[in-house]
């Protein structure tokens, strides 16, 4: 059997055989001048990562950052599918007076729990909790609850499993890797089943790896925190294929989605993981940001006679909360709905 693309190789094989999705060279270079204007600022930094992550643990000291980097990984690896069927029908969980939804509810969830002394960070804890125990750490303040449950109960247990195996932190199943991003997510992706990510596409295996890589994103954020981060082939990630940011890339102009998907999207019609349109979108999408860092690399070098240190990964932490900023402007454009344990 052929090797599996990496994320890169397939944004690459994807967008020059795509049908249904276009990279636009216009709005790659329009989103690389904004990211051009904003290259000084504190949301194009790894050391922007605490203020984006408000709720987690601050890794202060040693103990801290084991909790910390575990809280990443309990977070990490049930990283997905929050999209709400109904706008009006929405998981919620409110902490310290503030109301959250979609991906913020499983952060203040987690940070809730701990604040309640339920030892969810702990591997020993986490790798056995029961579907009931888990039901109540994610538990909404109204009628509707977080998707998935079950799948999340099973990945976060396998995670658990995984983690007891080498060492019981993952700190110290990510050091197993050395300092090296590339090897780190290969070592996820090795290790734990409900990160292999990956689909085929006109009889070539590709694949995505959303969650591994934002694993490593978000462990080198917490060591720059530290002082400590020292991590070697950051340039080898990706952006984060998921379901947000496709939708902003649609709205700053550097994707397009033909008219018959952009029907089906606006039909709110599902799509399978795995699906060509659905893999057509993530793959396009990783596609435009590497030509976007590329472009932003060349304006820095040409303009500033500098070597750019904004990577792919960083680029994806602007463009997230970008697309939640603005989501009530590009409401128009919809997202893919695709139901899985990937993104």
């Amino acid at each position: 059997m052929d090797p599996t693309l990496s994320p890169r190789e397939s944004g690459r094989f994807i967008a020059e055989r795509s049908r249904d999705v276009f990279v636009e060279e216009e709005g790659v270079r329009r989103v690389a001048e904004i990211l051009y204007n904003l290259r000084h600022s504190d949301g194009l930094t790894v050391s922007g990562w605490k203020k984006a992550n408000p709720l987690a643990p601050a890794p202060t000291d040693d103990q801290g950052s084991r909790v910390a980097l575990n809280w990443v990984f309990v977070v990490d690896t049930m990283n997905f599918s929050f999209w709400p069927v109904k706008e009006t029908q929405q998981c919620e969980v409110t902490y310290k007076g503030t109301t959250y939804t979609g991906y913020m509810t499983l952060c203040a969830a987690v940070t809730r729990a701990m604040d309640e002394g339920i030892p969810i960070t702990d591997p020993n804890y986490f790798s056995q909790m029961s579907m009931e125990e888990l039901v109540h750490v994610l538990r909404s303040d109204n009628e509707t609850p977080m998707p998935m449950l079950q799948q999340r109960h099973q990945v976060l247990t396998e995670g658990g499993r995984t983690l007891l195996e080498h060492g019981g932190s993952f700190r110290s199943f990510i050091s197993q890797a050395g300092n090296n991003a590339r090897k780190m997510v290969e070592l996820i992706v090795e290790k734990i089943p409900s990160y292999r990510d990956e689909a085929t596409y006109q009889g070539t295996r590709v694949s995505f790896f959303k969650r591994a890589q934002i694993l490593v994103a978000d462990y080198w954020g917490v060591m720059e925190v530290r002082g400590e981060a020292d991590i070697v082939d950051m340039d080898s990630l990706t952006m984060f294929a998921d379901y947000r940011i496709p939708q902003a890339l649609v709205y700053l102009g550097a994707l397009r989605y033909s008219d018959a998907l952009m029907q089906v999207l606006k039909n709110g019609e599902l799509l399978n993981s795995g699906d060509r349109r659905e893999v057509e979108i993530r793959g396009c999408s990783i596609w435009s940001v590497e030509l976007i860092k590329d472009h932003l690399s060349k304006l820095v070098r040409e303009r500033d006679g500098q070597t750019c240190s904004i990577n792919s990964a960083i680029i994806d932490f602007y463009l997230w909360p970008y697309a939640k900023q603005h989501h009530k402007e590009m409401s128009h454009i919809p997202i893919h709905r695709t139901r899985c344990i990937y993104y």
